[in-house]
């Protein structure tokens, strides 16, 4: 036999967990310090966010809640790779991301907080709203993809998925046709080791995810996800490749979900400590604060009043979610037709009666 075919993947990384280069030139962006250090304190606050986010939830002032603890560098990196016109197509735990796209957090706790009001958020109108249902959003970001290309728009559609998103069929399918079409997209997997309590190694037999993207016919490419230099750097690799014609690519994050799936799970009834403790010492934000520490460009004094204004921009924002109220029961109904049918008049009308007694 002879062989008709072969791939690589390739590997970046710019940041070793002790925050030390590993490689001797930088991007032009990561050369400016002052770029560095507000990704820096976007990840901040985003750890602050999570950590009130899950005080709330375990008071009872918010519902079940998915943590991002572990993902702040993948998730800013992405969002300050994106230009505005850009589209992006999250799951449910890319805070970062939207938060750099302009998104509130208050808005973000309305929806976890079980009020769609946090659907209408902030940033972008083009951007989709959380998605719950496993991959779905792939499909909704090739079909904004094919849209652009059609229009001949210079904007590109990105969307993340978890590693236990790339075993559904809707994945395999929004990456066929992102091949097929030479769709202008970035797909992310967001690979934080774990499907809820499934473990990478029971859902494939592949060395990486990346390599997915070859059955699609175009490039994939694994990140150090733990590294914000390089996922910034990749997706604006990706990103700029798809804006000018030349096709879509997968990236794969590698990271780590720290926290449980979501407020509902416990991680420690399937996955050891000493892993989880392991995974502590690689974490995000400690590599780029040590590598910011040692170019002389931050400093303890200035992280802690960082963190004194992340508390207080976090107590703000809890306030303006809390001060919001509950939206009106009738609210419900209001966006699902145009003409709201018969049975449905009745369904809301008895509602709002019902809501009425008890209120």
């Amino acid at each position: 036999m002879k062989t008709v075919a072969s791939f690589e993947i390739k590997y970046q990384q710019y940041l070793d967990p002790e925050g030390k280069l590993t490689q001797k030139k930088l991007p032009k962006f990561a050369e400016n310090h002052d770029e560095l250090l507000k990704m820096y304190r976007m990840m901040s606050f985003v750890r602050v966010f999570d950590t009130k986010s899950i005080a709330l939830q375990r008071t009872g002032q918010l519902g079940t809640y998915a943590s991002c603890l572990g993902h702040e560098a993948t998730h800013v990196g992405i969002g300050a790779a994106m230009r505005p016109e850009d589209a992006f197509f999250p799951m449910y735990r890319e805070y970062g991301a939207q938060f750099w796209r302009g998104v509130k957090p208050h808005e973000v706790l309305l929806f976890w907080g079980g009020d769609e009001r946090g659907n209408n958020f902030s940033g972008p109108a083009h951007d989709f709203a959380w998605a719950v249902p496993i991959a779905t959003q792939f499909h909704h970001a090739a079909g904004a993809a094919l849209a652009f290309k059609l229009r001949g728009e210079k904007r590109v559609a990105v969307s993340v998925i978890g590693d236990g998103g790339t075993s559904q069929g809707d994945f395999y399918e929004s990456l066929n046709a992102a091949g097929a079409y030479q769709l202008p997209a970035v797909f992310v997997v967001s690979n934080n080791q774990w499907a809820i309590s499934v473990p990478l190694s029971a859902q494939t037999a592949c060395e990486t995810l990346a390599q997915k993207a070859i059955a699609g016919g175009f490039e994939g490419i694994q990140v150090d996800g733990n590294d914000i230099i390089a996922v910034r750097d990749i997706m604006e690799y990706a990103l700029d490749k798809a804006r000018t014609g030349k096709g879509p690519t997968l990236i794969e994050a590698l990271t780590y979900r720290i926290s449980d799936h979501t407020t509902a799970d416990d991680a420690t009834r399937y996955r050891s400590k000493g892993e989880v403790e392991d995974a502590k010492k690689k974490e995000p934000l400690i590599r780029i604060r040590k590598y910011l520490m040692d170019v002389g460009a931050w400093d303890q004094k200035q992280e802690d009043k960082l963190l004194a204004e992340c508390a207080a921009q976090m107590d703000a924002e809890v306030k303006l979610y809390k001060d919001a109220g509950k939206p009106p029961i009738a609210s419900m109904f209001d966006h699902m037709f145009a003409n709201l049918p018969e049975g449905l008049v009745a369904q809301r009308d008895a509602a709002v009666a019902e809501g009425q007694h008890h209120g």
